[in-house]
């Protein structure tokens, strides 16, 4: 039998292939001018010393504040999408509590990470009284995920290398509209496993860069920009990255540079059909500042220019991370 006679019939297959090319024009079309596909990572959370906690073991309560706003929104070839205004900000705080117990598997310390995020305030102007952006308050999506904190690589002056694996995952918990291009919550599981590390390259220099992964589920209340007929969706999976090197000025000061990068690698999926043109992509540095406020709290303070976007809003970000500790 050949392989025409083992697939669909001639007009089958020439309905099907016209169908899938009606549904990709049409989401190419009104899909990015409603919401783009990924749900909230980490962008711009995490930056020094980002390789272990920063006091040893025990329990570290962590206070994020971030500030993000955007002029622009841009589409598959990075250029701004026609709409009169394109002004996006959302207030942004995470609250966490990591804990790093005394029990050793090999060469780590077993430890739990859970991440509660919140949208207090957001706003979006689209210049269109709201028909085509529109931005929801609310808890976010919660974050837990065991981690195995492996014992510091040391030198002769002190600490060379500190490293960090962990299985994070991300709740569909949060707030959600279909309706909004800001939401709290993406109403989707998503596996997004990471690895950090710290490189001292002198005692008082090193870089840090922690590596994501991300796997989402499928979404059953799709964003209504993919139109009535799309009943599911599912967002690509994606590479996401933030680096960090930082010197010491005091003891107490270490000023550096920080960074970070989103790249979705596969294609997102509506009704099961690849759409193509709506992978993700952006780009950010900025300055940055860590301050031992003494051995259990710390403060950091990182800015971050978006470049390069592709299919996402372009903007900035500036993010407060308080961090204390206690046994």
């Amino acid at each position: 039998m050949t392989r025409r006679g083992m697939g669909l019939p001639g007009r089958a297959r020439s309905f099907a292939k016209r169908a899938s090319l009606a549904l990709t024009a049409a989401l190419a079309l009104s899909g990015p001018a409603a919401a783009y596909d990924l749900p909230n990572v980490n962008l711009g959370f995490t930056s020094f010393l980002d390789g272990a906690p920063p006091s040893g073991p025990g329990w570290y309560p962590t206070q994020y504040l971030q500030v993000y706003s955007a002029g622009r929104l841009t589409d598959t070839r990075g250029r701004s999408l026609g709409l009169p205004k394109q002004d996006i900000t959302v207030f942004a705080s995470l609250t966490q509590l990591l804990y790093v117990s005394p029990i050793k598997i090999g060469p780590g310390a077993l430890g739990l990470d859970l991440i509660v995020p919140a949208i207090p305030a957001s706003s979006a102007d689209d210049g269109l009284n709201g028909a085509a952006l529109k931005a929801q308050q609310g808890i976010g999506d919660i974050l837990i995920g065991p981690f195995i904190q492996f014992d510091p690589i040391m030198g002769e002056k002190g600490p060379v290398f500190l490293g960090r694996v962990e299985a994070q995952m991300i709740l569909p918990t949060g707030k959600y509209d279909p309706t909004a291009a800001v939401n709290p919550g993406s109403n989707f599981f998503s596996f997004n496993p990471y690895v950090a590390g710290t490189l001292f390259l002198t005692p008082d220099w090193t870089v840090s860069a922690r590596f994501h992964y991300l796997w989402n589920a499928t979404n059953d209340r799709p964003n209504i920009g993919f139109g009535p007929t799309v009943l599911s969706t599912q967002a690509g999976q994606a590479l996401h990255a933030n680096f960090a090197t930082e010197f010491s000025v005091t003891k107490e000061l270490k000023l550096g540079v920080n960074g970070y990068w989103l790249q979705q690698i596969s294609d997102t999926l509506a009704n099961g059909i690849a759409v193509p043109g709506r992978r993700e992509r952006v780009y950010a540095l900025g300055p940055g500042a860590l301050l031992a406020v003494n051995k259990d709290n710390f403060l950091f303070f990182n800015a971050f220019y978006e470049f390069g976007a592709r299919n996402r809003p372009e903007g900035q970000r500036y993010t407060v991370r308080w961090v204390g500790h206690f046994n």
